[in-house]
């Protein structure tokens, strides 16, 4: 809620909220289910304009488990790469559509969005994954999307004066001090090209 807050102060843009309880597959529990449910209702008071989940049944296909959706009603819901892991791309979007949601960020069921630019040309989505300033032109004029999402973030050096390379927090060794963080530089090149591409 914290982040939220400030974020909110600081930017004019809408901010859409991450639902996700945990790493791994997205396949909940129904625990899990009723704390997305949680977050999404505090989420909203706390001033989020939309949401941004993703959750799949055992056999890979979009799940209406918990009706979670129908909470962030009014406002504006995106499923996210959950697709990607779903067993079919088309099949799944069609049924995520009839869900209600209003987006998809998905790399049309690749690694890449580059590599998935085939499937992609044939959704209606906001293209996600990998993207990078090499590759975002080629993406946006084969598939003629007029939205992406791209994390440009870059890896920034710790301030600390001591690391403690005996003790690890995190998943690797020495991970706590080196984290990434959005670069304006980047933002500002995706940007200048989308327009470039658009006309804008």
């Amino acid at each position: 809620l914290g982040m939220l807050k400030v974020i909110k102060k600081l930017v004019s843009i809408p901010v859409f909220v991450m639902i996700r309880p945990r790493g791994g597959d997205f396949c909940y529990t129904s625990t899990e289910l009723q704390i997305m449910k949680e977050d999404i209702m505090s989420l909203k008071e706390a001033g989020a304009d939309g949401f941004v989940l993703g959750i799949l049944t055992r056999y890979f296909m979009p799940s209406s488990k918990g009706k979670i959706w129908k909470l962030c009603c009014p406002l504006p819901a995106t499923f996210h790469r959950a697709i990607d892991m779903s067993r079919d791309v088309s099949s799944s979007l069609a049924k995520i559509i009839k869900l209600g949601f209003s987006r998809v960020l998905s790399s049309g069921g690749s690694q890449t969005a580059l590599e998935g630019v085939k499937v992609l040309e044939a959704m209606v989505f906001q293209v996600r994954g990998g993207l990078t300033p090499g590759n975002l032109a080629e993406v946006l004029q084969v598939t003629k999307a007029r939205e992406f999402h791209g994390s440009a973030r870059i890896p920034v050096k710790s301030v600390m004066t001591f690391m403690n390379s005996q003790v690890c927090m995190g998943t690797e060794a020495n991970c706590e001090y080196l984290r990434k963080v959005t670069s304006a530089e980047l933002v500002s090149s995706f940007l200048k090209i989308a327009h470039d591409c658009w006309g804008v």
